[in-house]
């Protein structure tokens, strides 16, 4: 055992044939060799040998324990649920292999069978959990199932009645228990019974969470509508924490719904269960004033009150009866939070929301009110006023956000905008004196400058200025290299250059991020949408793996999560798992990543290192299934984790997500159904002699190909839909989410090519049935589509043409799609030859027949039907074409490797020498990204031209 917690496998399994060698019987050491052999990838004998000492059943702890271990190691959690089944009835009073049989059951969601271990473990031993165990277990029956009325007839009733009997019986021990009765009556909308629950006495058992009571009275209130209630709750709550937000919100929404249904206090008795209610404006407003006041007296100052006036004068401005209140001017409001908590940094996040209170004439005037708060000063005359110490400096940058937030720099003109880029990098090169001590992990103050000035310089790019990307990444680098741990650089970084086709240095970006977690799938999309796209396959097998190693160990883990929680009794807990769960295996990110990573092996290994055939079964592709859950795909991307300061009319709205979303699911689609596609080559190649119509149904390859055809169909659909969808033009905002490849493959012809590629197929297969007699029509059909397609390769190849770097006077212009093109190319060709030598597998008995009848009639002028011919044309004609895909690449390679781009001089001598040196790694960086990714896909292609040599009938 110790050599197997040391890794030391190959030692475990010599010592474990020591020891049976003396001891035959002794089972766990043969359960730890099996473990030593499943870690050394000898998955059969390990399994063979487990299975030997399963079925003795053992009921000794060692080769219990030792079997589960193998068993989870195999992902065989099922086979744990065997083996301990069979340790119970031996000892059937064993409390601890019950447990282990429960908790074996929770690994597997068999809901039912835990719901009966429960409470067999509680017969034995009768103890609180263990009963409740068997009660969420029925609340699990309740979530899982499909017929929503099932649940709440039987299994939520019947939980309810079991936790109702343990009641009565006054046997009610834990907080976990009396969670557990609450979340079954929310579950049954019982709400009035499930506040009966929080107030009485067993509520005073819900203590571990702040105000976990009170949360749970106002969540029921809400749902019974009890505005009376929600309101002196929530005015309560406040007077104890005047700074809690949600309770103000509740309190306004009450107040709010009181006036509207003309609520008034009953004449003599209690306003309410809560106390008393405010149901006027005016009571509103005097309460909100207390709050001020009673803030002022404060030692800390609190932001709540503030803000919650902000917050009535927009309710109340929105029902149109603001000024009769006199609650003060939002500017002037807004001016003196500025003045009070302006060197906050989340004063600016305050204020945001407020900003639509001001009128649009008034925002300069407002900005300039700001700045003259704030304490500056300058070294000479027509200097620029700095900040002399940290909190001035807060509050510059609070100002600064505001003015992008109110759109007062997008109205500049370009030079206006470039004098603004250079003040702000001239404040963010002050601000970095004030954090001299700070650590290699903690931002600079002076951040945001730099980040603003990019924003700037991308807004100029995108209004055609080139040299102003250039800048972007420079600016960006040079914030990295004083602030290395900054995200909102590095996310920055990685987006613009891979804007500009550059994916090198984003791969070591991303891995520097250091992603925790649920981040792959939510931020993943930034690297995976990239890596293939822009020809870098080796970071881009990499990037796939990295998250698909997430989301197949999250399977895993989730289920040691649910143990944990019954464990510890947090019940409530256990729905959110199975909901992050299901959220995680519904992700439409997965299911991209595992669609193009199935692409990408093929397209890096099949017919190249392994057969088409191999490959497709080493990953069990089958072309009739669809894993994907297309009706549940979720969007889990986080479209906002770039920070901007964009006004609402340029960010990024709901309008964007939603298409965003539809263009990522088609795009999917098409991605999919071609991959199921191609797996489907394979299981068309059969050797059936006589060509008689039955025989070939018998064989079940007729029924292959009509999945083919189905298959073609739904693809023809969905690149229709596609089609139609890009004639919206759409544009997401810079920062928004980056668009799928559908455009390009649609517009540089890849998407026909491979269509009449899967076309073919059908037409070949026909011929196949046929015969060559009488088949001149289809052999017709099938030299024309030959020659169709190499026109169209010609085509796609023509658009791959072209610089990918050009200098044109002193500024540099990229050309990423050059690249895409390339990458398309490479993929469409590779289609091509799968589809070459299937038809290369279906001329060549034809062939060798032909030449039998040659050798027995014993005449040279048996004729060669045509479709011999056009196939070898074809061949010949694919050879010259990837050659000269290849020389192009090639002169690629040498313009790159010979580009001096030191010797650009940059137009703009506004530059420093410190930003020169950043500019000069900037177009390495792109350079050299470029180059490898030239080199890779060159790689390739020699390699595909290998294949196609080999094709001759």
């Amino acid at each position: 055992a110790d050599y197997l917690d040391n890794g030391n496998n190959k030692m475990a399994i010599q010592q474990a044939d020591k020891l049976l060698k003396k001891h035959k019987d002794l089972h766990c050491a043969k359960v730890l060799k099996a473990i030593g052999l499943q870690r050394t990838g000898k998955q059969d004998e390990a399994y063979a040998l487990a299975q030997e000492v399963a079925a003795l059943e053992p009921t000794d702890d060692n080769s219990l324990q030792a079997l589960t271990i193998l068993y989870r190691e195999m992902h065989r959690p099922e086979l744990v649920t065997k083996l301990y089944e069979a340790a119970v009835k031996k000892v059937p009073n064993s409390e601890e292999y019950h447990s282990h049989l429960f908790m074996a059951y929770a690994r597997v969601g068999e809901y039912k069978k835990m719901q009966q271990a429960g409470m067999a473990l509680y017969k034995i031993v009768p103890k609180n959990p263990y009963y409740f165990w068997s009660v969420m277990s029925l609340i699990m029956q309740s979530i899982s199932a499909q017929d929503e009325n099932l649940s709440k007839t039987m299994f939520l009733p019947l939980a309810e009645r079991m936790v109702e009997k343990m009641v009565k019986e006054d046997k009610i021990e834990a907080e976990a228990e009396v969670e557990l009765y609450y979340m079954i009556l929310e579950r049954l909308e019982k709400y009035k019974e499930a506040l009966d629950v929080v107030r009485g006495k067993l509520g005073e058992k819900l203590t571990s969470e702040l105000q976990s009571r009170e949360n749970k009275c106002m969540a029921m209130y809400k749902k019974l509508c009890r505005w009376p209630e929600c309101n002196a709750l929530s005015r309560r709550l406040l007077l104890k924490n005047s700074d809690d937000w949600q309770f103000y919100i509740t309190y306004f929404d009450s107040v709010f719904q009181l006036i509207d249904e003309s609520w008034m206090p009953p004449p003599e008795e209690e306003h309410s269960l809560e106390g008393e209610v405010h149901y006027s404006i005016e009571q509103a407003v005097k309460f909100i004033e207390e709050r001020i006041t009673e803030e002022s007296k404060n030692a800390r100052p609190l932001r709540g009150p503030y803000l919650a006036k902000l917050e009535l004068i927009r309710r109340l401005r929105y029902r149109g009866c603001n000024d009769e209140y006199k609650l003060g001017d939002p500017e002037e409001l807004m001016f003196q939070y500025f003045k009070k908590f302006g060197d906050k940094p989340c004063c600016f996040t305050d204020l945001k929301v407020f900003v639509d209170l001001l009128p649009s004439s008034q925002y300069t005037k407002f900005i300039s009110q700001l700045l003259e708060v704030i304490p500056l000063s300058a070294a000479a005359e027509n200097e620029i006023a700095l900040p002399g110490d940290i909190k001035a400096l807060q509050q510059h940058l609070c100002v600064v956000q505001l003015s992008r937030l109110l759109g007062i720099y997008h109205a500049m003109d370009k030079k206006e905008k470039l004098t603004v880029v250079q003040e702000l990098m001239l404040r963010y090169r002050h601000g970095l004196e004030f954090g001299k001590s700070c650590l290699k992990t903690e931002l600079q103050f002076s951040d945001y400058y730099c980040l603003l000035a990019v924003h700037l310089l991308l807004d100029l790019w995108l209004e055609g200025e080139e040299t102003a990307v250039w800048q972007c990444l420079t600016l960006l680098e040079e914030g990295l290299s004083h602030s290395p741990s900054n995200a909102q650089f590095k996310l920055l970084l990685i987006r613009i250059y891979c804007r500009l086709g550059a994916f090198e240095p984003v791969a070591e970006l991303y891995s520097s991020l250091d992603a925790k977690h649920i981040q792959h799938d939510t931020i993943g999309y930034l690297l995976t949408r990239y890596a293939e796209a822009l020809g870098h396959y080796t970071a881009a097998s990499q990037s796939c793996n990295f998250a698909l190693r997430f989301f197949h160990s999250n399977q895993k883990d989730t289920s040691e999560y649910i143990i944990q929680a019954y464990k510890y009794g947090a019940f409530e807990k256990i729905p959110e798992f199975i909901a992050f769960r299901n959220r995680l295996n519904s992700s439409l990110h997965f299911a991209q990543v595992r669609t193009e990573r199935m692409l990408l092996d093929l397209l890096l290994e099949a017919n190249i290192s392994t057969s088409l055939e191999e490959s497709i079964k080493s990953m069990s592709l089958s072309p009739e299934e669809d894993d994907i859950p297309w009706k549940d795909l979720r969007d889990n991307r986080d479209l906002t984790v770039l920070f901007n300061w964009d006004p609402k009319d340029r960010d990024i709205s709901e309008e964007h997500r939603k298409l965003s979303l539809e263009e990522e699911t088609m795009w999917l689609r098409i991605r999919s159904l071609t991959l199921r596609l191609v797996s489907g080559l394979p299981t068309l190649s059969h050797t059936i002699q006589p060509k008689n119509s039955e025989k070939t149904a018998e064989n079940g390859v007729s029924s292959k190909i009509d999945t083919i055809r189905s298959l073609l169909q739904q693809l023809e659909a969905a690149v229709d839909s596609g089609k139609k969808f890009l004639e919206q033009k759409i544009q997401y905002p810079v920062l928004g989410p980056p668009p799928t490849r559908m455009a390009g493959f649609f517009s540089n012809g890849s998407c026909q090519c491979q269509t009449s590629l899967f076309y073919l197929v059908s037409d070949i297969y026909e011929l196949d049935t046929n015969g060559l007699e009488d088949s001149a029509e289809i052999q017709e059909r099938i030299g024309n589509s030959f020659k169709s397609l190499v026109e169209r390769l010609t085509d796609l190849f023509n658009k791959c043409k072209g610089d990918l770097i050009e200098v044109r006077d002193g500024t540099l212009k990229t050309h990423p799609n050059v690249l895409e093109n390339l990458v398309f190319f490479v993929e469409t060709i590779s289609i091509a030859l799968w589809v070459s030598s299937y038809c290369d597998s279906v001329l060549r008995p034809f062939k060798s027949n032909l030449q039998k009848k040659k050798k027995k009639k014993k005449e040279s002028s048996v004729a060669m039907p045509p479709v011999f011919t056009h196939f070898l044309d074809y061949v010949t004609e694919l050879q010259t074409l990837t050659s000269n895909v290849i020389d192009h690449i090639k002169g690629l390679e040498l313009i790159l490797a010979a580009l001096k781009l030191e010797e650009l001089s940059l137009k703009d001598t506004l530059l420093l020498q410190e930003e020169k040196k950043f500019t000069k790694t900037v177009q390495g960086k792109v350079q050299s990204s470029y180059h490898h990714s030239v080199q890779e896909i060159g790689e390739l292609l020699k390699k595909r031209l290998d294949t196609i040599k080999k094709l001759k009938i």
